[in-house]
């Protein structure tokens, strides 16, 4: 692959701007660049963070491209996936999962040696995925409407049926529940790992929610629902609507910064909206950064104090990898 840097912090050739009514930022760009060889869309990306690598999944492509965190120089290729969607890398065996829409199969790779170690038959449209926190199971959503558990040891699989395509669900670390969004039902459904029965659902108004992360300390679901554009925090126990903000257009990424209590949203616009966490119900705007259209997907790493953001090749202009640093305060 072919890694171009955009030169100029000012990005001549792509602009990266603050909106005329946002005067602050807490993101800095660090780094941006081309990535001249990706056609078609891109999805989701995972870190290994010992040993300082980005997935990216190259949908289009059909490929794995790995990526240095911090100079976003092209490292290598795993080539050969069928529209892969999700990532998931398993620090303690030093392995990658990717789950692929057009076979519906689920792969295990080496991320050192990077060869195929596994592949399982997970149904059509085989998409996010999310380990248990205990680390000996995957979840990985699939299909017109299901979730499979899958022990990454014997190989057992159980599927939990839901009433349309899981778009992403999150995993409550402290008990047996996953949170689903179904934006094609409109609802959150609450499913029991063990028992695998939706034991609730929660209807969200407006619809077509995409994007969820969690906040356990405060038992709050963050949900972002794209028609109109709103950021919802749920009651984590009953579902109920406890904030709803306006945030960026066609998101398809958020993530929940525990130590700063912020959120950040990545939004297709063009941009990313980042939220100030007063308290468990209240939420200020704080700052809006940004981007480049069709950036809909990122990655938080808490670790390296970084939010990499990814736009797809909208020709004549390229894919390009974004690289921003998280300052304390709004500058």
């Amino acid at each position: 692959m072919r890694a171009g840097f955009l030169f100029c912090a000012a990005l001549l050739v792509f602009p990266i701007r603050l909106p005329h009514e946002h005067k602050q930022t807490v993101l800095k760009l660090v780094k941006a660049v081309k990535l001249e060889d990706i056609q078609g869309s891109v999805q989701h990306m995972a870190a290994d963070v010992k040993g300082q690598r980005i997935f990216l999944a190259a949908t289009g492509n059909n490929t794995i491209e790995i990526f240095d965190p911090q100079t976003l120089e092209h490292l290598n290729t795993i080539g050969g996936l069928s529209q892969p969607q999700d990532l998931a890398f398993l620090p303690e065996s030093g392995n990658l999962l990717v789950s692929n829409a057009a076979d519906g199969s689920l792969r295990t790779y080496d991320a050192r040696t990077l060869k195929l170690l596994d592949s399982k038959q997970m149904g059509g449209d085989a998409d996010h995925i999310r380990m248990v926190p205990d680390g000996k199971s995957v979840i990985v959503g699939w299909g017109v409407g299901a979730l499979a558990i899958v022990d990454l040891q014997t190989g057992q699989r159980a599927d939990i049926q839901l009433r349309s395509h899981p778009e992403s669900f999150e995993v409550d670390s402290h008990g047996n529940r996953i949170f689903v969004n179904l934006p094609g039902t409109g609802e959150v459904s609450v499913v029991d790992r063990r028992s695998h029965t939706i034991t609730e659902s929660w209807a969200i108004r407006p619809r077509e929610n995409a994007p969820m992360a969690l906040d356990e300390p405060n038992r709050r679901v963050f949900v972002v629902s794209r028609r109109p554009a709103r950021l919802l925090v749920l009651n984590m126990d009953d579902g109920a609507v406890m904030a709803s903000l306006s945030t960026v257009a066609d998101a398809d990424d958020i993530f929940y910064d525990r130590r700063r209590k912020r959120v950040y949203v990545v939004g297709g616009e063009g941009s990313l909206a980042v939220y100030q966490q007063k308290g468990a119900d209240e939420y200020v705007a704080l700052s809006r950064t940004d981007t480049l259209d069709g950036a809909r997907t990122g990655l938080f790493v808490p670790e390296w104090n970084r939010l990499y953001v990814v736009a797809r090749n909208r020709p004549p202009f390229p894919a390009v990898l974004l690289s921003f640093e998280i300052l304390e305060d709004a500058q």
